[in-house]
């Protein structure tokens, strides 16, 4: 078995309306699903990605009005890295940021900035055989858009307590002393630590989890094979856009493996996703008392026409 990369990585934000305008305006992403967090369904889950919301470009969000900065440390992931295509792309973000007052810097082919809470994020230009997953924003041109997630880098205390579960359970493939590589047969990604010696404080602008793909057919397998290594996985959850189970690694970061499918298009046209609260089927009968109490959100990224 084999995982095909990173699936998604879900962050905390104390301000929907303007993670949406960053994520959505800025970044140009589509918004492809508003809905809740099924274990707490008082507070929206915001989903963000290329235009047919592949899994591979899938950065989201629970929303926790109010909710205080958090700093990533030991046992955290602390920057998402984007794929661009290139240099001329790396060119286009730095004037684009540099005009909505976002502070970024040019590390050799890399864009280094954070999100308006503070989440690390990255620009890299790389070339891969992989399918570029990009949104059609109407005021950033396709080849300069961003093309899904390359890497996500962690904190620990020591990378060595980690090594042999991911390589011998998760089936990491070691590229450097403290990366790794995740590939399947369509599309893969890394996993990076860097050092830290002190803990993180969860909130506002930090990592809760990443998730990393299965194809549908190995899900259950992944469950048995990280409970027979010890890791106390959580049973299959089905949270109606995909199968998840979730899992600490050696390190404490937070990990999930979530199934390709069966996709955000379940309950809504490709054409609108995201447009309206969407609710798993199970959770419909609250409508009326969840949504008045969601912040109110406009979506500042006009529709684009999907293809297919």
């Amino acid at each position: 078995m084999k995982l095909e990369g990173i699936h998604h990585v879900t962050a905390i934000t104390a301000d929907a309306p303007g993670n949406v305008d960053f994520y959505a305006r800025v970044l140009g992403l589509r918004l492809v699903k508003k809905t809740v967090n099924q274990d707490d369904p008082t507070v929206y889950h915001l989903f963000y990605a290329d235009e047919e919301g592949s899994a591979g470009a899938d950065i989201t969000f629970f929303e926790y009005p109010g909710a205080r900065r958090g700093r990533a440390g030991a046992g955290m992931v602390h920057r998402v890295v984007f794929r661009v295509a290139d240099d001329s792309a790396l060119s286009f973000w730095a004037d684009r940021l540099s005009g909505e007052g976002i502070d970024a810097r040019r590390e050799g082919d890399s864009l280094l900035f954070e999100d308006p809470e503070g989440l690390g994020l990255e620009l890299r230009a790389v070339q891969t055989e992989d399918t570029p997953l990009v949104a059609k924003s109407p005021d950033i041109p396709a080849e300069f858009a961003i093309q899904g997630f390359d890497e996500v880098r962690a904190f620990t205390r020591d990378p060595d307590k980690s090594r042999g579960f991911l390589e011998d359970v998760l089936g990491f493939e070691a590229r450097d002393e403290d990366g790794w590589e995740v590939r399947g047969e369509n599309r893969g990604g890394q996993y990076v630590y860097d050092s830290a010696e002190s803990l993180g404080t969860p909130g506002a602008g930090t990592v809760h989890h990443v998730a990393f793909a299965s194809p549908m057919h190995d899900h259950g397998a992944w469950q048995q094979r990280v409970a027979e290594a010890g890791a106390h996985p959580t049973p299959v959850i089905d949270r109606f856009y995909f199968r998840s189970i979730y899992f600490r690694e050696p390190s404490g970061v937070l990990f999930e493996i979530a199934t390709i499918g069966p996709g955000f298009d379940s309950d809504e046209p490709k054409e609108t996703l995201g447009e309206r609260l969407s609710l798993p089927p199970a959770f419909e009968h609250l409508r009326e008392q969840i949504e008045p109490r969601l912040t109110p959100i406009s979506n500042p990224r006009k529709p684009a026409e999907v293809s297919g």
